[in-house]
């Protein structure tokens, strides 16, 4: 079991947002200032809050860990956060012209549940937007599987395949299912993000996994900056 809630502090200093997924979700999800924007599993708020900041729009993010949502709360005070789960939204239906999720659906033990609860949620016409890995995203992650080859394993377990999500979405009501994967690169200088385990799949692998993982990666470093990628597969599915 991870203790997500001793996270919050490692989250808020190593991980924000993806920023071709920032762009997608403003563009694609038709984000404008009129806008009612829900993120499920918002954590430490990075997307929710620069989604407002980047539209102006209204924005509410959920997550079921009070001390991720402190850390969101301290970083921006026009969006609303409130405690809860993907499961059960509380909300009163056609309240949100988007709702998304980045990383998160691999957490949600009622898959079918959020998906229900989204569309329920959702305005007609309005977008659900599911961020996520796929198989081969999982298996070529850099520098996550290069260095920490026993994460993919771990991740493949735990994440739902596209197929599974894109079936959940179309029995919940959703229509134009449809996927698309944006990368970002980037060169890693320091490993304090992975010494301080801010990825969640770091803590199921074993202790000699991590510690030769985490110095190979130092190695490298010291011969220069390791060339990264990073990459998600986003799931966009239309409320009739």
């Amino acid at each position: 079991m991870i203790d997500y809630a001793g996270l919050a502090a490692e989250y808020a200093r190593h991980r924000g947002a993806h920023p071709e997924v920032l762009t997608r979700l403003h563009r694609r999800g038709e984000v404008t200032g009129a806008s009612r924007v829900l993120e499920v599993g918002c954590g430490t708020g990075n997307y929710v809050v620069a989604l407002e900041a980047l539209s102006g729009c209204a924005c509410w993010g959920t997550d079921p860990h009070a001390a991720m949502l402190s850390r969101a709360r301290a970083r921006s005070g026009r969006v609303t956060f409130l405690e809860g789960r993907a499961e059960r939204l509380e909300f009163p239906e056609e309240s949100f012209d988007l709702v998304f999720s980045v990383d998160v659906i691999h957490h949600v033990g009622d898959r079918a549940a959020h998906f229900t609860e989204a569309h329920r949620v959702l305005r007609p016409g309005g977008k659900v937007c599911t961020v996520t890995d796929s198989e081969w995203i999982i298996r070529n992650r850099e520098p996550l599987a290069v260095f920490f080859p026993e994460t993919v394993e771990v991740d493949l377990a735990r994440y739902p395949s596209i197929g599974e999500l894109c079936e959940l979405m179309r029995q919940a009501g959703f229509t134009d299912a449809d996927e698309e994967t944006v990368e970002f690169a980037y060169v890693l200088t320091d490993a304090q993000a992975y010494r301080d385990r801010a990825f969640s799949s770091l803590h199921l692998i074993p202790e000699e996994a991590f510690q030769r993982g985490l110095a190979r990666m130092q190695a490298d470093l010291c011969a220069g900056p390791i060339p990264c990628v990073s990459r998600y597969l986003m799931l966009w599915g239309t409320r009739p």
